[in-house]
């Protein structure tokens, strides 16, 4: 355990009790950067994929020439898929998360309610989704020692080209409100895309 309070084990204890039962675990490494892992857990009719490591350290801006190592904000990132259970095959998600999660370290990249993360491809080998959008997830928050920030779990709800491109011109509500008024499942990973009209 780090002097913070932080560990992998404390993190996948939380998510333990939180989800409830066993997850599979994945661990992707990416050059340069710590490993992070990737917990798969079967939850009711679908699925529940969070990491642990991105929160290792701090969140800081790039800029930030002397970032403080023991405060600043914490996250780790979600995917719930509402449908699918435990048959339903994902190749790759789990390095795509890893990857979402990793920008951070990689790229500097501080992880917020609404933020648009594009990957460019897939999320997973033959999704029609490119891009999540974050959220606040319900798994409550790991508390640490002060004067460390507690972590976060943000859920990444996956999102098509034309999702992502939508956020950018109108905002993370309107796309919001575009499901609700198509009545469309964010959580499905087989759900249609949400269409725009030529007014929005």
């Amino acid at each position: 355990m780090t002097a913070t309070g932080w560990s992998v084990d404390r993190l996948a204890a939380h998510l333990r009790e939180a989800i409830g039962g066993v997850p599979q675990r994945a661990s992707v490494t990416f050059l340069g950067a710590e490993p992070i892992e990737v917990l798969r857990f079967l939850a009711g009719d679908g699925l529940v994929f969070v990491t642990i490591g991105a929160s290792r350290h701090p969140m800081a801006d790039p800029a930030d020439v002397n970032p403080d190592p023991i405060r600043g904000p914490r996250a780790e990132l979600s995917i719930r898929l509402t449908a699918g259970g435990p048959d339903l095959q994902l190749p790759n998600l789990h390095r795509s998360l890893a990857m979402l999660a990793a920008t951070p370290m990689v790229e500097g990249l501080v992880l917020t309610e609404d933020a648009l993360i594009d990957l460019g491809a897939p999320l997973w080998d033959g999704a029609a989704f490119t891009a999540v959008l974050l959220t606040r997830d319900v798994l409550p928050s790991v508390i640490l020692p002060e004067p460390a920030e507690g972590v976060r779990f943000l859920r990444a709800v996956p999102v098509t080209a034309n999702e992502a491109a939508w956020v950018r011109l109108r905002g993370a509500g309107a796309l919001r409100d575009a499901w609700a008024e198509a009545a469309i499942d964010p959580g499905d990973p087989r759900r249609v895309p949400a269409t725009f009209g030529p007014d929005g």
